[in-house]
Formats: C-alpha cells, structure tokens, sequence
C-alpha cells in the first residue's frame, strides 16, 4: 500500500527534494507507510530515505532536515486515508438518538485507533486488524483510550450488539502486558452493566493497574428519539449512590495500592445522587476532564481561588450565565459567592431545559442555539456567558447549526464564550474584566 501525494509546500525539505504533488509515497527508511501514523512515527529523524512512485516507477530520495522539522508532504486527508466507522450496534449509541435533518458528519460513528491517539477519541477494540495491534505495540504508542462498558465477554456482546465484541477484550489484556497507558470508560445501563456487573468490571480493570491509568463511568445518555430501540430508563437516585459508593470504595483500595485513585464516577453521578461534589483532591490531576469527571470540582477550585484574590468592583452590565440544567445549581453557588462579597454584581445563571434532545439531557455540551434563543427571547441582558463545550469543536456553532452570530442577533446581546472548567476566566467575565 502507498499514500498520493496531495501538495509539497514551497521550501521544503521534499520540494528541495524535487518531490512533486501527484507522486506516491511508498516507503520511510525502509518501512512502508500506509497512514498518519506511519508517516508521523518515522518523519521525525535527521535522515530520512524515501521511496517515491512517479509514473510507475519508483525512485529513491534522500532527505536531510531538523530533528522534527516537517518534510513538506501534504495529502488528501488528515488521515491519509479513510475514517473508519463502528461496526457495533450498542444499546446506548447517542448516533443512533439524534433527531433527523442534523449535518450529515453528526450521524458518523467512529472508531479508529489512529484517532484515539491522535485526538483523545475512545475506541472499542472491534475495529482493531491484527497489523494495527502490533504496530501499537511496537510504536508503543500511549494513551490508548478504550470503552470498555463491560469485561463481561458475553455481556459485552449483547450490548453491544456484536458477536466479536466479548473476545476482543483480550486486546485490553495484550496492551496492558506490553506497558501501555491506558484510559478506559464505561457507560453505564441500568439493569445491564451495574451493580454486581460494575462490580466484576472495576476488579477486573484493578488488576491491570498502574498500566490501565483511569477508569471513568458514565450514565447513559437517553434523548426523546428512541423509538425503535432497546428500552432503557434512567438511573434512579439510589442506583447512582450505588455506582458512588462501588468505585468510591474500588478508588480507595487502588490510592493504597498504586498511589492513584484510577476509578472516577463522572460528575453526573453525584448530581444524581444528590451529594456533593468531592473536592478537587479527589480528582488527582484530572486525567478523565472529557468525560465530565471533576468539571464541577475544578471549575469550583479556580473560582473561589481567583475570587479570594480580586480585588475589583464588577462593571455594571447585566451579565446571564447560560448552563445545562446539571450544572446550573453548582454555578448559581459560584456566582452567590461572588456577590456576596460584590453586592453590587448584576449577574444570573439560567438553566437551559434541552427541548431539542428532550428534557433528560441536562449537560451543558448538549445545549443548542435555538434552545438559548427561545428560552431567553424575553431576559433582558448585557451580555451572555456560555461555556465553550456547547459549540463544536471549531467554535463556530451550535450541535443544531445555529452560529453564535445568530444568537448575538436574535437576543440582541454580545456573547462570550468561557471554558468549562476555568473558574478564573468565569470570575472575569462575571466581573466584566477580561
């Protein structure tokens, strides 16, 4: 297999080469490149040999650069190939929720390893060719980030809905003995993986530790669109408490084994629960942010840290702080505080009900632009704060399509856009001082 060439930047170690945009790249000191991962383990020496195919031929080319400096190849696509889809059909997909008429790239479900390197993507293992296995392990390459869900073989296929699926976690076991890092989550289903099920899975992942780093568990996500699929209901409060006080106790025994509490309930779990959010030591450094573990807990910690220091009066703009309904309670303390020592500031946080994915979705990444439009057409503002997960990863609009430009007209205000987890940076905005 070899990679077209797209474009050779002007410059280049490659154009100085005389490589030409249309060539194919075969090989990099001997090893054949078939993707990004290929091309990004084996670019960074100070000398390289290259076998490029022109015309059906190929040709040897030597290249001599900076260690790290790129070689100037540019190719069709970031992956120098194809995305690979999922091939489950899991109980609890959120693809399978969504509401029809979204952007096509919405309903694309994927699970590539090379993006899980790369981007921080989890995958689930099924995807994984016996090729990409080894060269894991050969390029050592870390974190792998792995949903677990269930070490339950037979468990793990029903939920997922492919007959592979159980065997597969025996690709866990193989990374964990070839010194890999490794992040695992489970989602959570009341009735399928909890209890004594979570229960089996938490010691099976205990004993792959320290290689296996952090464990992260979920609920399930249910939207209003589920006809046609598995019945699933929420988890109740005492179930929640259940899952707590599992890797509450699980965490416990791994910071006395390992020095690290490895096992993390997300923040979901504790709202509820109807229990506080432990303080930020319980997080250690944080390793599972992405999937809501500790966002409360940090966003608290830089807030009040910052707060004991300000020594400014706010401005006197009417400032909304728009959130999911999870968070909303845990901001309003924030912003209580604040005013309590400001009492002068004029500030609000409003909960925003999803009625575009259905009133069970609470999280604020969640929240679409049309759901802010009608729910604060008639809340008169200066400014609206909203945090920065609520837009796609490019910042420029909502999961409903709705751009931020639309927001600011529609509400007639100017919004600012704050990270999640930056307690510092909500105080500021707050304030009125960025």
């Amino acid at each position: 297999m070899a990679v077209l060439i797209a474009s050779v930047e002007h410059g280049s170690p490659a154009a100085r080469a005389r490589i030409r945009a249309g060539d194919t790249l075969v090989s990099i000191n001997g090893r054949e490149i078939t993707d990004v991962l290929d091309y990004r383990f084996y670019i960074p020496d100070t000398k390289l040999i290259l076998v490029i195919r022109r015309a059906d031929k190929e040709k040897t080319v030597r290249l001599h650069k900076r260690e790290f400096e790129e070689i100037g190849l540019g190719f069709d696509t970031y992956l120098m190939d194809k995305q690979r889809s999922c091939r489950n059909n899991c109980i609890f997909c959120f693809i399978d929720q969504l509401p029809p008429g979204m952007r096509e790239s919405l309903y694309f479900k994927d699970d590539d390893s090379r993006l899980s390197f790369l981007f921080g993507n989890y995958i689930t293992l099924t995807n994984l060719t016996e090729h990409e296995i080894s060269r894991i392990i050969e390029m050592h390459i870390s974190p792998i980030n792995i949903s677990v869900h269930t070490t339950n073989p037979d468990l793990r296929c029903r939920m997922m809905n492919n007959r592979f699926a159980g065997e597969r976690l025996d690709i866990l076991r193989r990374f964990v003995e070839a010194g890999l890092t490794i992040q695992c989550q489970l989602v959570l289903v009341p009735g399928y993986n909890d209890g004594e099920e979570l229960q089996r899975s938490l010691d099976d992942l205990a004993a792959y530790a320290p290689q296996v780093r952090s464990v992260a568990a979920v609920p399930v996500g249910l939207t209003k669109y589920r006809d046609g699929l598995t019945p699933i209901r929420p988890f109740t409060k005492e179930e929640a408490q259940d899952v707590i006080r599992r890797m509450t106790a699980v965490g416990d025994a791994m910071r006395e084994r390992v020095g690290s509490r490895v096992f993390y309930p997300a923040d979901e779990w504790f709202i509820l629960a109807e229990q506080p959010i432990p303080d930020a030591e319980f997080y250690e450094d944080y390793p599972q942010l992405e999937n809501g573990v500790g966002m409360l807990a940090l966003l608290r910690e830089q807030f009040n840290e910052a707060l004991d220091v300000w020594d400014e009066q706010p401005g006197g703009e009417r400032v909304v702080v728009a959130s999911g309904v999870a968070a909303a309670p845990y901001i309003r303390e924030l912003i209580a505080a604040a005013r309590a020592k400001y009492p002068t500031l004029n500030a609000e946080v409003i909960a925003i009900k999803n009625d575009f994915f259905g009133e069970r979705i609470t999280v604020s990444g969640l929240v679409t632009g049309g759901d802010l439009i009608r729910q604060l057409q008639d809340i008169a503002m200066d400014r609206l704060l909203i945090p920065a997960n609520m837009l796609r990863q490019q910042g420029d609009c909502f999961l409903d399509d709705v751009t931020v430009e639309q927001v600011e007209r529609a509400l007639d205000t100017t919004v600012e856009i704050v990270t999640e987890t930056d307690g510092e940076q909500l105080l500021a905005a707050v304030m009125n001082k960025q």
